[in-house]
């Protein structure tokens, strides 16, 4: 559609088949900031299903002591939550956030966390 002459000669004809084509909407927010509280969430249980068959093979083999890192950040989750049970091998989660409860399930199967809490890219690691 050509706009020539729509706010002078062809305005009857916008304004009864383009109502609204002309003027603005609303103020304009200079620096919008998009959703701020954008967590996606995992489960424990869930955790080892998002591990390929052949590293779950190769933990539950594996008796140096080296345990699998699960990086959730990479899977596109942020925080892990308690829900379900884990196997009874150690494992080295990271992630930008924890719930209490997942925290304790994980120190229970592989002894503890490692001191110093958030690590330089705000990754978190639980280590056996």
């Amino acid at each position: 559609i050509n706009a020539a002459g729509g706010t002078h000669h062809h305005r009857i004809s916008f304004n009864k088949y383009h109502p609204g084509y002309f003027g603005k909407v609303s103020m304009r927010h200079y620096h919008l900031k998009g959703n701020q509280s954008f967590c996606p969430t995992i489960n424990l249980d869930k955790l080892w299903t998002s591990v390929s068959e052949q590293t779950r093979v190769n933990a539950a083999k594996n008796n140096t002591g080296a345990a699998p890192i699960i990086a959730v950040a990479l899977l596109g989750y942020y925080k892990v939550l308690g829900k379900g049970k884990l196997p009874k091998q150690p494992v080295i989660v990271k992630a930008k956030f924890f719930s209490g409860r997942a925290e304790e399930k994980i120190k229970e199967v592989t002894g503890g966390l490692c001191p110093g809490g958030l690590k330089p890219h705000g990754v978190r690691f639980i280590k056996c």
